[in-house]
């Protein structure tokens, strides 16, 4: 394995204590790549939140995986909602058809059992766990564990203690109700990968992403030690790793998968104390990783040591500077997972300055210069505002989660993604006609949202445009484009109106929605619900929209009515209709409200069966 040193600054200023950063880069070269066989097992969520369009797109994305898989990786599928159910056990994917079959015959059911099917999942992968496979457990979840074990530390730890027994787990997070923090918490502990799935359109491509990731591995279990050389300190790690101080000053960082003939990045920031004149070493490297070598999987070990020269002003005047744009985008990251952290505890102006601060140093250094960093320079500003004003919500939250991330692990592909829409998109003042203006169009693109020029007589060229007013499918008119200093992209400049054509749809109809669903309703939504005579009285759909999902369940000797759609205590008892009470049978309501006594739920409005569609 390959390991480069790029200091931020090549030399130092001698006599002057001083902060600087550092960007290493380990390498596995592979010139004839041996793909190793793969040990996975799918787990897929099936609980009442899942039902509808959202399973049917996860069992298709399931599907696809399916087919990418040969007659030598093992595969398992589990599914669970309240009870854990094993679809698939751990059988070399010789026969697609059938597999893909199984798939199709699973519905949604009750509550999230998160914890029972993903240990299910690793038990099935543990029985046939050699080093010579890639052992992976990939978790797919929509809401929150309300079954089983919900406690998000004990899920975290048992993630950490998987992996050291050499099972790793992916975690794909749907729609907007799942806890980010789980997920990544687990991705993190596990050393697997986590993805933020926006849309229903995106499972099939979150789950390509990351078979190929599976494919590609050359080398695992990458462990670094970093020795400190005199009075240097290691004051941040800037990439994603799992972190073990040592009582010495030593740290060691579990860094994961290394990939085919691709970097992995580990940014620090170190402070060091006055140098004199001349060359001194900062760090001593030690690294161990499990590689691909000669067809059988081998310990490979290095050392390395950092060094760094301190000169005079003119010798760091007339030093080239060392990389910036890499260890721009793990600051970034790194920032963006502080900010969140900050607001949590209620420090939002702490939150907002570090945001606003960052901003401040990217434009400083000149790196707005360059497209993807004013991109990322529109995100922070963003975020900064919602933070700012107290509106950093549901969706907001887990898009800052995942942006924060996928940049520290330096997926600058998977970087950056988010599609909400602001309110200020809806603010914007609307004009029927471009005039002597520059017609835009926001689209969405690989999960982000992307800005194109409309108009005639323009390159076809990237557009930087402020994030807080994207919203896919809708056309913009500003005063005029600039090219930047490179001439790579156009910044969006002058005042900005949406353009709505008369006749045309408008993308952003209907007001701004966001955050969580209530479980209060207003006057005209809250009459009770209708009573019909039975079952089969009742109208079917096949979608649950707005509405709530409730489910009847055996609770005894009785049949008892629970909500299984996420932000409800399901152990809540509820006024329901008993006419039309069948045992697993799933109906939607369009609301639910809390009871007088504050400790029982009302169906209200109307009732209808849901029905399962293949």
């Amino acid at each position: 394995m390959q390991i480069t040193q790029q200091p931020t600054n090549p030399v130092l200023l001698e006599n002057m204590a001083d902060t600087t950063s550092l960007l290493l880069n380990f390498r596995e070269e592979v010139l004839n790549p041996q793909r190793r066989p793969l040990n996975v097992a799918l787990v897929i969520d099936r609980s009442g939140s899942m039902a509808g369009a959202p399973l049917r797109y996860a069992l298709q994305a399931a599907a696809d995986f399916v087919d990418r898989l040969t007659a030598e990786d093992r595969l398992s599928i589990v599914v669970y909602d309240d009870v854990v159910g094993t679809l698939l056990d751990a059988q070399l994917v010789t026969d697609k058809a059938s597999i893909k079959h199984i798939l199709q015959g699973v519905r949604a059911g009750g509550l999230t059992n998160l914890s029972g099917g993903w240990l299910q999942g690793c038990e099935l992968v543990a029985k046939h766990k050699t080093d010579q496979h890639v052992n992976r457990v990939v978790l797919l979840t929509d809401g929150q564990a309300n079954h089983g074990i919900t406690n998000s530390a004990v899920l975290i730890n048992t993630a950490g203690k998987k992996a050291e027994e050499g099972i790793t787990t992916s975690t794909l997070g749907f729609g907007s109700h799942f806890e980010e923090d789980l997920l990544i918490g687990m991705a993190r502990a596990a050393g697997g990968n986590f993805y933020f799935i926006q849309s229903l359109d995106d499972a099939a491509d979150v789950f390509g992403i990351e078979l190929d990731s599976l494919k590609a591995i050359a080398a695992q279990n990458l462990t670094v030690t970093l020795t400190p050389v005199g009075p240097t300190e290691i004051t941040d790690v800037l990439s994603l790793a799992r972190q073990e101080p040592q009582a010495d000053g030593r740290m060691v960082l579990h860094l994961g998968d290394v990939h085919e003939n691709e970097d992995k990045l580990l940014g620090l920031q170190l402070r060091l104390p006055a140098l004199p004149t001349g060359p001194h070493q900062l760090l001593h490297i030690a690294y161990r990783a499990d590689a691909i070598r000669n067809g059988r999987i081998e310990a490979i070990v290095g050392e390395h040591t950092v060094q760094v020269t301190a000169g005079g002003i003119q010798a760091v005047a007339a030093a080239t500077d060392g990389v910036t744009l890499d260890l721009a985008r793990l600051r970034i990251a790194r920032d963006k997972e502080r900010a969140v952290d900050l607001a949590d505890a209620g420090k939002h102006q702490e939150a907002e300055t570090l945001l606003r601060q960052l901003v401040a140093e990217l434009t400083a250094r000149g790196l707005h210069e360059h497209f993807e960093i004013a991109e990322e320079i529109d995100q922070v500003n963003h975020y900064a505002q919602r933070i700012a004003s107290r509106h950093l919500d549901n969706e907001s939250r887990k898009e800052l989660r995942d942006q924060a991330f996928q940049g520290r692990r330096a997926r600058v592909d998977l970087a950056g993604r988010g599609v909400s829409v602001d309110q200020a998109a809806h603010a914007l003042p609307v004009v029927t006609e471009a005039g002597a203006g520059v017609e835009l169009v926001c689209f969405r693109e690989g999960g982000k949202l992307r800005v194109r020029v409309v108009s005639p007589g323009y390159d076809d060229l990237n557009i930087q445009f402020p994030r807080a007013i994207r919203a896919e499918g809708a056309h913009y008119i500003v005063d005029e484009l600039e090219r930047s200093l490179d001439g790579t992209f156009y910044r969006a400049k002058g005042t900005i109106t949406r353009l709505v054509r008369p006749g045309e749809t408008d993308p952003l109809a209907g007001g701004h929605h966001g955050g969580s669903r209530s479980r209060t309703s207003s006057a005209s939504s809250s009459r009770p619900a209708r009573t019909p005579t039975t079952l089969a009285d009742l109208e079917e759909t096949d979608t649950i929209g707005s509405g709530i999902l409730i489910q009847c369940v055996k609770d005894g000797s009785k049949l008892r009515a629970r909500v299984v759609s996420d932000g409800y205590d399901p152990n809540w008892n509820m006024r329901f209709p008993r006419g039309i009470r069948e045992e697993s049978i799933l109906f939607v309501v369009d609301q639910v409200n809390t009871a007088p006594d504050g400790k029982s739920y009302i169906a209200s409005g109307d009732i209808k069966r849901f029905v399962q569609t293949t």
